[in-house]
């Protein structure tokens, strides 16, 4: 990357300038090299003079002026100089941006791969929603944030997986069970009160009456509670097949479904436990048996074990990263949660510490509430579930895409309105539709110059200012994805898509592709099928389509 390559270039200009005693020496801070706001101010500028300054009592001007004259730039540096009051701004040769319009091209796919992650295996688990229910749009928005997370992640040379952690043991499944089995008897005519804090949403009587239907009374012929636990799995499995469904529609795929029932099939839940009884972090009191969370940073110890025998969910959750980390080796773990999961974070963060992780390894990312509105009105309830509205119905009014570039487009730590009517709009108001507008544009240019063969086009002949500002906007997507997966932020691809989109525009409205000229028009073409590898690049680590039609 150009920043990374003038990162470099900066630090050994430091050295050398200390070397010959023009500046003291002194600990260098971390050299940043940063895109300026305005052109004027070229490409790339560092304030690395005005960060030494302090230590080194000496003029911002002085030491940039000291770096300078040790400064050994390549040649596609054009120029640098020193601007109040201390940065060294960076200048790019036209010539050599130019050309990397054909390294663009010939990255194809690949372009903005870079290699931050070294291969190192990380795991993102999303969504996870417990499959008592459909999927909401919450659930959407952490499918959106995981999935293009791991696309960055894969992009950033990492080697992913993508997980989700089926909930099916606990008190949850329990009443889920029980919610079943009420509703199936009441379909069948049976006297069964529905439980105190079941599940009333419509999707459970569906699913209940099409158990009925293949099954006919045979569960009321059984031992109620075996009948519930029969009931549960059949619901359960019904339900993870509308969830399979619902996130595919979303392009949203998995590398492995874990049941979190086969942590005590396995006997992970006792070994995980063992291991934190050995290294003395477990106490038993009142009859039960307790993390000692307290004394590694948590405001309070967490049962594992209840006075009853039974394991709780946080046990399981135990059993589960010590699956992650010691059993299965993942360098870094990535837990996609929504925001009811905060007091979560301090007991897991010290339970992987105490099971001999290093607790940065785990990284609980917590992202907020979605509040839908339509023309200018919150959106309350969703017809199917009688709690929320259900991500199918959100996918079904806006479509894929704009759910995706929507949910993905806000940092997570942000509350966000999903205005249903703004995704909706076919119009240059609505972003994604501008920006798949412009996609469909380079397209359509490029199968308008069909019988032209630009692949010997120079692009050396691009010299406006508006196709070298859109180059330039192109060759920031490398830095782009290194910083959102260092970030572990893809929020700031869908408004680079934008920008990216609206240079095109500006170039477009400015410049004649098709000419009277064939060899700038071989070189424009270029340009444009470089834009749209860069463009449909970045859709893609977003999980949204490039058209070439609209």
């Amino acid at each position: 990357m150009i920043r990374d390559d003038l990162r470099r270039i900066l630090e050994e200009a430091v050295a050398q300038a200390q070397a010959s005693g023009d500046l003291p020496e002194i600990a260098s801070p971390d050299v940043m090299v940063e895109r300026p706001s305005s052109g004027s101010h070229g490409d790339y500028a560092s304030p690395v003079a005005l960060k030494l300054a302090r230590a080194a009592r000496m003029s911002p001007m002085a030491i940039a002026g000291a770096i300078t004259a040790k400064l050994e730039p390549p040649p596609w540096v054009a120029a640098v100089d020193v601007a109040p009051p201390g940065f060294l701004n960076f200048y790019i040769a036209p010539h050599w941006l130019a050309q990397q319009v054909e390294a663009i091209l010939a990255a194809g796919s690949d372009f903005a791969r870079v290699d931050v992650g070294g291969g190192r295996p990380v795991q993102v688990e999303f969504v996870s929603a417990n499959p008592t229910g459909p999927l909401h749009v919450g659930n959407g928005r952490g499918a959106a944030l995981g999935d293009s997370l791991a696309r960055v992640l894969d992009k950033a040379g990492y080697q992913v997986q993508r997980e989700y952690y089926v909930n099916d043991a606990g008190s949850q499944m329990e009443m889920f069970n029980a919610s079943v089995y009420a509703r199936y008897a009441q379909h069948l005519g049976a006297a069964e009160e529905l439980p105190a804090g079941g599940y009333p949403g419509e999707y459970v009587s569906d699913i209940a009456a099409a158990i009925a239907e293949t099954n006919g009374r045979r569960f009321l012929e059984m031992d109620p509670s075996d009948a519930k636990v029969a009931l549960g799995r059949l619901g359960v499995e019904m339900l993870l097949d509308q969830i399979r469904e619902d996130l595919a529609l979303m392009d949203v795929h998995y590398d492995r479904w874990f049941r979190e029932q086969s942590l005590y099939d396995n006997r992970k839940v006792d070994q995980a436990l063992q291991m934190l009884s050995e290294g003395g972090h477990v106490v038993e009191r009142e009859g039960a048996v307790w993390f000692a969370s307290a004394s590694l940073g948590d405001e309070r110890d967490n049962v594992l074990v209840r006075s009853n025998g039974l394991p709780t969910y946080f046990a399981s959750d135990v059993a589960y990263h010590y699956d992650k980390f010691i059993e299965r080796g993942f360098d870094t773990v990535i837990d996609v949660l929504g925001a009811d999961h905060q007091g979560h974070v301090p007991r897991m963060k010290a339970v992987v510490g105490a099971l001999g992780v290093e607790s940065h390894r785990l990284v609980m990312l917590i992202y907020q509430l979605v509040n839908l509105v339509r023309q200018g009105r919150p959106v309350a309830m969703g017809k199917r579930s009688g709690e929320f509205v259900t991500l199918r119905e959100v996918l079904g009014e806006v479509g894929p895409d704009a759910a995706r570039f929507f949910l993905v487009g806000r940092s997570p730590d942000a509350m966000m309105e999903f205005d249903l009517d703004l995704a909706k709009a076919q119009s240059d108001v609505n972003p994604v539709y501008y920006v798949q507008y412009a996609h469909a544009r380079m397209a359509g240019i490029l199968r308008h110059a069909e019988g032209t063969d630009f692949r010997d086009g120079d692009p050396t002949l691009l010299s406006d200012p508006s196709e070298l500002t859109l180059i330039r906007k192109m060759l920031e997507l490398p830095e782009i994805v290194a910083d959102a997966a260092l970030a572990l932020e893809p929020h700031p691809l869908p408004h680079y898509a934008q920008e990216l989109a609206t240079e095109f525009h500006t170039f477009y409205d400015r410049c004649r592709v098709i000419g009277d000229d064939p060899d700038l028009t071989k070189a424009r073409l270029k340009l444009v099928a470089a834009c749209q590898v860069a463009l449909a690049t970045t859709l893609d680590l977003i999980g949204v389509g490039a058209p070439d039609q609209m």
